[in-house]
């Protein structure tokens, strides 16, 4: 059984280069965007110049999986049979195949996940030699390095194998990073916040279960917050800066370890994996100014005084979308059924009914509607799990499905090696304009 997801990437995969080779035949030297000086200028914005194909971002219906929203896979994915919140191994099998899952073969993931879970020794050393006060993403950035050490692509091409069988020590080496990143993650946690290592119960696990479970989260619940939490945040199309990270550096023939730390430390930065927490702050301080929930007048005032103030409502707009997150939308609906009296989920919503309109009167956000980490941190701080600067390595083990998916099907589609044209500003004085 194990051998099943494999075998069905190949399939995939082998029946997708033939798809490619035909299209680019028919139509590959159609010109299919007009790059603007802008765009250069402005990080590269809007120039469709790659290829991903896990998910894709749509602007107006938000992210899609392998073409599906999110609210269709909450209906189709399989799920734990008390809960209702779609298993992340199942998100994970149609992400590298494009298959919706039945319930075994999410659960031979599952069992595939756990079997190589296990961290090697001189990982944990390594991690329990750092300063306790050493940031978790660093930490956890060290710890994916520290895993390379049993790289099978590594080993494989400097074996010497035919360049189309890149994928296979690919996947191995992605199944193995996704199989350990819950126990890396949660080594991280218990000794950065000086939590104790849990009694593990004799359980069938399923991936978001153990890492709860380790990082001392046995809430049901819980539990199923982080499989929503997983799942939304696993993949974002190819352009985000983690995503686009890895797949440079991948491209390179860098093996999955070296692309996917390259990748978190990209997570890292304030513009990306740490907006929840800034978004979180936000509503924090609100509670605190107000001493509870504001009344309307109060938050709208509030939120004029910061637009005043030249800074931005955290939480509130987004790159490409111009509607609301569905993947808020997902959260607000768990939060209306788990939490509707939590205070900091009651600022959440009165920021939701006010803000939009706040913002369109301003007149300068092109998109007025919540994004997906204007929500996740009250969640999260409900429950317990109040240490902010973890976030972000919840963020990186979830995302680390999207970007190893993407690594594999790169290698197997036989991408090169990523290599765009430069320019300085006195050529395109002299031959762009």
């Amino acid at each position: 059984m194990p051998q099943v997801l494999k075998d069905r990437i190949h399939e995939k995969l082998m029946a997708k280069r033939e798809e490619i080779k035909a299209f680019l035949g028919d139509h590959g030297d159609k010109v299919i965007h007009e790059v603007t000086l802008k765009q250069p200028y402005g990080g590269m914005r809007g120039i469709p110049a790659l290829v991903w194909e896990p998910s894709l971002l749509d602007p107006n219906g938000g992210i899609r999986f392998r073409g599906y929203t999110i609210p269709e896979l909450q209906q189709m994915l399989p799920h734990h049979p008390r809960g209702s919140q779609p298993l992340p191994e199942a998100l994970l099998f149609l992400l590298l195949t494009g298959d919706v899952p039945t319930q075994e073969e999410a659960k031979a993931v599952c069992d595939q996940l756990l079997a190589r879970s296990e961290l090697p020794q001189h990982t944990v050393e390594t991690i329990n030699c750092l300063p306790t006060d050493t940031h978790p993403m660093t930490q956890f950035s060290i710890g994916i390095l520290t895993l390379r050490q049993n790289s099978q692509f590594a080993k494989a091409y400097m074996e010497g194998m035919d360049k189309t069988d890149f994928w296979a020590p690919t996947y191995e080496d992605s199944m193995d990073l996704l199989a350990k990143l819950p126990d890396l993650a949660s080594l991280i946690y218990r000794r950065t916040y000086g939590k104790p290592e849990p009694d593990m119960p004799d359980l069938d696990y399923c991936w978001a279960g153990k890492f709860a479970y380790l990082m001392g989260f046995p809430n049901f619940e819980f539990i199923e917050l982080l499989r929503l939490y997983m799942v939304i945040h696993a993949d974002h199309e190819g352009g985000n800066v983690s995503a686009h990270t890895s797949q440079v550096v991948g491209s390179a023939l860098s093996d999955p370890y070296y692309a996917l730390s390259a990748g978190i430390n990209g997570l890292a930065g304030p513009l990306h994996g740490l907006a929840n927490q800034i978004s979180l702050r936000f509503v924090l301080d609100i509670k605190e100014k107000f001493g509870g929930v504001p009344s309307k007048h109060d938050l709208r005032e509030l939120l004029w005084d910061t637009l005043h103030g030249g800074q931005v409502i955290p939480g509130y707009g987004h790159a490409v979308l111009r509607q609301t997150d569905p993947r808020y939308r997902v959260q607000r609906e768990f939060a209306l059924e788990h939490l509707p009296e939590d205070e900091l989920f009651q600022i959440v919503s009165l920021l939701y009914e006010i803000a939009p309109d706040v913002l369109r009167e301003h007149g300068k956000a092109k998109n007025p509607w919540p994004n997906v980490d204007a929500h996740s941190g009250c969640l999260l701080v409900h429950y317990g799990l109040v240490e902010h600067e973890f976030y972000t390595v919840l963020f990186g083990v979830s995302r680390a499905m999207g970007i190893l998916t993407g690594l594999i099907w790169a290698r197997g589609l036989g991408f090169p090696i990523e290599r765009p044209k430069s320019f300085t500003t006195e050529f395109a004085k002299e031959n762009l304009v």
